[in-house]
């Protein structure tokens, strides 16, 4: 074990940068990026109605955490499984996961307001969070070992 870990000393070494680049993001929300929605959701914002929020800052802001996280989120996918076609498949997938929670993340917020915080929760975190990353890895780590067998 401890020759393997000799061998992989680089990779250890940048995934751990990666993954603390991504703490970093978190740690840092306020200060980075305008969400009004960060602190509304830290009530019980059930029986809240929603902030005040400048929507087209708001798109932005999303858009900017979403496009850090990703490229962090690739660089360890990268890290991980040293393939390029992997890294760029994983591209075009958070490309089509922004697009698809950004219209419904725009669409909740339109139509249904305050009436379905707990969807705009869920449909935010994805938005704001690395969480494809979990769900990225295994999956390729799983397809990658069908296609050694």
């Amino acid at each position: 074990m401890l020759k393997t870990l000799n061998k992989n000393k680089a990779k250890i070494v940048w995934l751990f940068v990666l993954v603390a680049l991504l703490v970093v993001v978190r740690i840092f929300e306020n200060q980075l990026f305008y969400d009004p929605f960060l602190a509304f959701f830290k009530k019980d914002y059930a029986n809240l109605p929603l902030p005040k929020y400048d929507i087209y800052k708001l798109f932005l802001s999303l858009f900017f955490r979403y496009v850090l996280n990703s490229l962090l989120s690739l660089g360890i996918i990268y890290v991980v499984f040293k393939k390029i076609a992997l890294v760029q498949f994983a591209g075009i997938l958070y490309g089509l996961f922004f697009i698809l929670l950004a219209l419904i993340f725009l669409a909740l917020l339109y139509f249904y307001g305050a009436h379905d915080n707990l969807k705009l929760f869920y449909v935010r975190r994805f938005l704001i969070q690395p969480i494809l990353l979990l769900l990225f890895l295994p999956a390729f780590y799983y397809q990658q070992q069908q296609t050694e067998k």
